[in-house]
């Protein structure tokens, strides 16, 4: 009985050095889209009301947490007995990622978000809680197609282990994107607040020690503002790299034509060049419609 017991304990503890080492494989192989993962949903999270950051974070990491759920039985079943239907879905999820890209690089050409922000400081509660449902809605969808990739990259790295190990791997993985994105991403909405923390509490310090905490407190309150718009920058960026990455790597004639670039650039030439298409095929559709 004793040795059945310690049995089953060499088993788990086997198992678990097994997850463990192949979380760490996995882990590395999808870092660099977790990077993007992270800058995409920090642009995506940010520009609500101060009172509003926090819950508006947390909807979207239900949101998230509610994407995994559904993505991870579904691609281990298409693993099992559709693997030829994976490769359309990134293509589908990168095709909406250029688009998303390509239309924020064309807003700031044009103007547009700046006209769209001053015209809400002028809306109605009803009107900004709507808008607000909107972009978390928005949030989640882009979290939907990342999430997708990240279990996909994840998901190749354990394909030759035992199914369980699969399972317990990807999910790990799939869940820690999940905490630690949007675990940043709250830390970076909040940083006024510290800031204003550490200003009032330097108030009733003395000395050199109250200085440098007053002003590491105004460095953060004055360096929001600049890093919202970097992750503005950085996630329309990361959008077309995503997207034109899924093209560039699952498409053999896309691939052989931008073989000349570097890496990055050859996937960012990728995402504005579909993302382009889109858009000004989109713009047709509505101009027919409108004049329809």
């Amino acid at each position: 009985m004793a040795s059945g017991i310690f049995a089953i304990l060499d088993d788990v503890a086997t198992l678990l050095d097994d997850m463990a080492v192949m979380s760490k494989i996995a882990a590395k192989k999808t870092a660099g889209i977790l990077g993007d993962d992270l800058a995409v949903n920090a642009e995506q999270a940010t520009g609500f009301q101060a009172s509003r950051e926090l819950p508006v974070i947390w909807a979207i990491t239900k949101g998230s947490l509610l994407n995994k759920m559904i993505i991870l039985p579904v691609t281990f079943l298409l693993s099992a007995f559709l693997p030829w239907l994976i490769v359309p879905i990134l293509l589908l999820g990168g095709s909406y990622l250029c688009f998303e890209g390509a239309e924020k690089v064309f807003e700031w050409f044009c103007g547009h978000e700046t006209k769209k922000i001053a015209a809400e400081e002028a809306l109605e509660p009803r009107e900004i809680v709507r808008r607000e449902a909107a972009k978390i809605k928005g949030a989640v969808r882009t979290d939907f197609i990342l999430s997708i990739e990240i279990v996909v990259i994840a998901l190749g790295t354990v394909i030759d282990q035992p199914l369980l190990i699969q399972i317990l791997v990807v999910s790990l993985v799939a869940l820690l994107a999940t905490v630690g994105v949007y675990g940043l991403v709250a830390l970076l909405v909040r940083m006024d607040d510290t800031g204003f923390y550490l200003i009032e509490r330097a108030a009733s310090l003395e000395g050199s020690v109250a200085h440098g905490i007053r002003l590491g407190g105004k460095i953060l309150v004055s360096s929001l503002p600049k890093v919202i718009r970097l992750l503005g920058v950085v996630g329309t960026v990361a959008m077309l790299l995503v997207g034109g990455g899924m093209f560039v790597h699952n498409i053999e004639a896309v691939h052989h034509v931008l073989a000349l670039m570097p890496a990055l650039l050859a996937d960012l030439v990728a995402g504005l060049i579909v993302g382009v298409i889109l858009l000004v095929l989109m713009q047709l559709f509505k101009a027919t419609r409108s004049a329809g």
